[in-house]
């Protein structure tokens, strides 16, 4: 008779889980229904105004260079460049073969993230910046956000170790930084980056090219 009794038990908690899930939906059902033509509207002119938003925003970032990999030739236009965008990728480089490697990841990863500046520094006559940021190897991107470094992607350590890397590998290392979004501004987390913020106008001491 143990059996029934388990039986019935466990037909009995079935019938209330459905029950719930029932219940649930006449509930989602009931509020669709109770929506009039001015909630759908409101609703509609909401979605509108996201929309606008967003449209506003991309033609900002575009008038200010983003979506495509330009290159710095003055120093002094750095300040402003970071200052102009929330987010910057700078590449400090040379001209030697792993950075050309980083500019073609680069140029790919500008036209793919509209909200990130992309652009190129030549460390070599920017001396004044490589030593006020410590840039000693190169490539190195600086990872820029609120005009201030908060990380740097220091040669192909990071990367794999080797110049044959995807774009993506690098793509998910810049998202790790947050100085890029892979599913849009909504998605974004509390930075877990350990690398210690510093500001772009502290002065260091010491920078040398790295000759590879």
């Amino acid at each position: 008779m143990e059996v029934p009794k388990v039986q019935e038990i466990i037909e009995k908690q079935v019938l209330t889980v459905a029950k719930a899930v029932e219940d649930k939906i006449d509930d989602e059902i009931a509020a669709l229904d109770r929506l009039d033509l001015d909630d759908i509207e409101a609703l509609r002119e909401r979605r509108l105004q996201q929309m606008k938003k967003m449209a506003e925003k991309r033609s900002r970032w575009i008038a200010l260079g983003h979506g495509d990999y330009s290159e710095i030739h003055a120093e002094k236009d750095f300040f402003s460049v970071v200052k102009a965008s929330d987010r910057v990728i700078c590449h400090f480089y040379r001209e030697n073969w792993p950075c050309k490697v980083m500019d073609k990841h680069l140029s790919i990863l500008a036209k793919q993230h509209i909200e990130t500046r992309f652009v190129k520094l030549n460390a070599e006559k920017s001396p004044f910046l490589a030593e006020k940021l410590k840039i000693v190897v190169l490539p190195t991107l600086a990872l820029i956000k609120n005009a201030k470094v908060d990380d740097y992607v220091v040669g192909f350590d990071e990367l794999g170790g080797t110049d044959d890397f995807s774009t993506e590998i690098l793509e998910e290392r810049l998202a790790k930084a947050q100085v890029i979004f892979l599913e849009g501004e909504s998605s974004l987390k509390p930075s877990n980056s350990t690398a210690k913020t510093r500001s772009v106008r502290q002065s260091t001491k010491s920078y040398n090219s790295d000759s590879e």
